[in-house]
């Protein structure tokens, strides 16, 4: 497992919080599997456990896992977090096409310079989803 990228500009508690997230979302991790103690963690990584409990309490405080006192910590695999990730991903998208609009480039030209196909499908489901969720696309 390698979580620590040390040309990465973020802090390291912040790279092994988003490593593990990545790892609960994808369901590597599942609901109720422990989460290695701090220690063991921190030898494993060369790290300082404090920087493995700094990263352990975002992703508590996140909602990712919850402590057992004196048993450790555990995942917290509630569908809510990809519902919340989803919804996260959703508003950035949301984001980049309105600055898009307010620079005057045309949505289907960025989404084509991005790699991105739209079908035929696509673009009937973007419909739906304009009158249901306030046009995402």
């Amino acid at each position: 497992m390698n979580l620590i990228n040390y040309q990465d500009a973020r802090p390291i508690y912040e790279q092994i919080a988003e490593g593990y997230k990545t790892l609960i979302l994808k369901g590597v991790l599942a609901d109720g599997d422990q989460m290695p103690s701090v220690r063991s963690l921190a030898m494993e990584l060369s790290t300082n456990p404090n920087t493995v409990q700094k990263a352990y309490t975002e992703l508590e405080r996140q909602g990712y896992i919850y402590t057992v006192k004196g048993k450790g910590n555990y995942v917290n695999g509630d569908r809510s977090l990809m519902i919340n990730k989803m919804e996260e991903m959703a508003c950035r998208i949301r984001e980049i096409l309105d600055e898009a609009a307010d620079l005057g480039i045309d949505r289907r030209e960025l989404l084509r310079s991005a790699g991105i196909r739209e079908t035929k499908t696509e673009e009937t489901s973007r419909s739906d989803l304009a009158g249901k969720e306030g046009g995402l696309l």
